[in-house]
């Protein structure tokens, strides 16, 4: 009986740690609006990968390592990798925290983001979009993307309230990475799969 018991609070335990795991590294959504039309439809479902961005800030290195102050500045450390061009994720509104956003990155810290007639460009630099399938005609004087910002736009650049409105997307904001769209199940992707921007070498501007 009492190897029973056990083995059954094992189970629970087990169980519970897994479910702790999960619930901090993944998370579900559902899209609510059109502003990523066409690569996300509303009322489809997504899994966000919140453990891909996880990161550390230099000083709380620091802190740990008493005596040693190894860095100048306080930089942010990732296992894994930090937002990078055309990742689609889950964050936080700026303007409002209670509400999820979710869009493209476009830009990453240190780029200069313009847009020309609809054609955006990195650094001077054309960004080709294969996602992209609704023209769009605006023009947006150059930005710069500060650190541990990023610049993120809507692939519905008519229908989206983005980075050309109310600025740029603290890290701290950065809920995770859009990986799977697991419903409705006849559209089943790998969203890290999904096309990426291009920077044509070739097409330098100076918009």
């Amino acid at each position: 009986m009492k190897d029973s018991l056990k083995d059954i609070l094992e189970t629970i335990s087990l169980a519970l740690v897994i479910f702790l795991v999960l619930q901090s590294s993944i998370r579900n959504y559902k899209v609510e609006l059109s502003s990523m039309e066409t690569t996300l439809l509303p009322n489809d479902r997504l899994v966000v990968n919140r453990l891909v961005y996880f990161h550390l800030g230099t000083e709380t290195i620091d802190s740990l390592v008493p005596f040693v102050d190894i860095w100048k500045d306080d930089v942010r450390l990732f296992p894994f990798h930090p937002p990078r061009y055309s990742d689609i994720i889950v964050f936080r509104f700026p303007n409002d925290p209670n509400k999820d956003f979710v869009k493209r990155v476009i830009g990453v810290p240190g780029d200069t983001v313009s847009i020309v007639r609809g054609d955006i460009f990195i650094d001077g630099v054309l960004l080709d979009e294969p996602y992209i399938t609704r023209e769009f005609g605006d023009t947006l004087a150059p930005t710069l993307v500060s650190p541990n910002s990023y610049f993120v736009l809507g692939d519905n650049r008519n229908g989206s309230s983005d980075s050309r409105h109310w600025g740029l997307v603290p890290l701290g904001n950065v809920v995770g990475k859009v990986s799977v769209r697991y419903w409705p199940l006849s559209e089943f992707s790998l969203l890290s799969m999904e096309p990426l921007g291009i920077l044509h070498s070739g097409s330098i501007e100076n918009p």
